[in-house]
């Protein structure tokens, strides 16, 4: 039977308060005992309550006093560098937790632009699509074309053309890219065929940016919500290998 979630909120009720009082202060002393004999560190407990006339510390008076002067001879930023109270612990986890939310954001967001870009190139309509659809679906092509344009000058230009592994088919909306058979092609025809069909592709990329079907892709007054560094690495080379 899983144990049931405890809220965590003031107990209102003064002998449930009391009993969960010692209840977790005995589970805090045994943790404190634990951590220091299996870890060998130097560590205590001082808990003030309004039950006891005097506080109860851990391990005694004199190991008490040993680890709060060594405490104390840290310089005071060393002192403060990891303390936090409970406000600044809900600070810093409602932060990372928005960092995580913009991140998985910008992530369906590329996605869901990819899977529409992929149903352009298969032939179909791309219907319903916004101004923010298509400026994002814009910068996405565009920086596909970029990443074409770099490949064909490195075929076109680079001194062992002949061996570079071209992946030119498409697979379809999962973005799953098929290399042909003959991807170590001979200098004797096969990398024309390939420059070919990937002008064709370039071309097509061309026309759609151009396509008055499509007015909002692209251009330099544009911004588009996930259009910033980031995407240098995160839209590396998303056609080829």
């Amino acid at each position: 039977m899983t144990r049931k979630k405890v809220k965590l909120q003031y107990i209102s009720n003064d002998s449930a308060r009391k009993a969960t009082f010692k209840k977790r202060k005995k589970g805090l002393m045994k943790k404190v005992s634990e951590l220091t004999t299996l870890c060998g560190i130097d560590a205590c407990a001082i808990v003030y309550s309004p039950y006891d006339s005097q506080p109860e510390i851990w391990p005694s008076p004199g190991g008490v006093q040993r680890v709060l002067s060594r405490f104390k001879k840290l310089p005071e930023m060393e002192q403060s560098k990891k303390m936090v109270n409970q406000e600044s612990f809900l600070r810093q986890r409602i932060a990372k937790a928005n960092e995580q939310l913009k991140k998985m954001s910008k992530d369906n967001r590329e996605k869901e632009m990819t899977e529409v870009m992929f149903q352009g190139l298969a032939g179909k309509p791309l219907l319903n699509l916004n101004l923010m659809d298509l400026n994002d679906l814009g910068w996405l092509i565009e920086q596909n074309l970029k990443d074409i344009n770099k490949r064909v000058d490195l075929l076109t230009k680079g001194p062992h053309n002949s061996q570079v592994p071209l992946s030119s088919t498409m697979a379809g909306a999962s973005g799953t890219m098929v290399a042909p058979p003959d991807a170590a092609l001979d200098r004797t025809g096969g990398m024309e065929m390939n420059m070919d069909a990937m002008q064709r592709q370039q071309q097509w990329f061309t026309d759609m940016m151009h396509s008055h079907d499509h007015v909002g892709f692209g251009g330099d007054d544009m911004m588009f919500p996930f259009a910033d560094g980031n995407h240098n690495n995160l839209w590396s080379n998303p056609f080829f290998p």
